[in-house]
């Protein structure tokens, strides 16, 4: 078998555990730290979710299905804020799962300080950390 072919299945949660085991996943206050110091917060979820929940001001709102092609900085389909493969992205997802892969799928693309939020945008949000939910009540 190849490096990137499995041996055996594997279910999701093997999975989500190695893929973690890459990253240094940031709470969500430290998360908000390191957005204030530069970093980039990239919120990947579904326009539904946003809508139901709230969203954090500030944030690049990138969906998941194109996050690669937007962030890959030597790619057409980039955004400007793809400047380069130092640029620290901190992926948030709805509770913390899908963002930890995404994050895993753009160091696969050279941005070896990408990384996730634990919990995502609902660890976020009870955090107490800024969300246009907030403004809204």
């Amino acid at each position: 078998m190849t490096a990137d072919i499995p041996d055996r299945p594997r279910s999701i949660d093997e999975v989500l555990e190695e893929t973690r085991g890459r990253l240094h996943r940031l709470e969500p206050a430290e998360a908000a730290a390191r957005v204030a110091a530069g970093a980039l917060l990239v919120d990947t979820r579904p326009a539904a979710q946003r809508e139901a929940d709230g969203e954090v001001p500030g944030a690049l709102v990138v969906e998941r299905n194109v996050l690669e092609w937007r962030l890959d900085p030597a790619g057409d389909a980039r955004l400007p804020e793809a400047t380069g493969h130092d640029v620290e992205v901190i992926v948030l997802c709805d509770e913390g799962y899908a963002s930890s892969l995404a994050a895993d799928s753009l160091r696969a693309l050279g941005l070896h300080r990408a990384t996730d939020v634990v919990g995502g945008y609902q660890a976020w949000a009870a955090a107490g950390l800024p969300t246009t939910r907030d403004v809204e009540r």
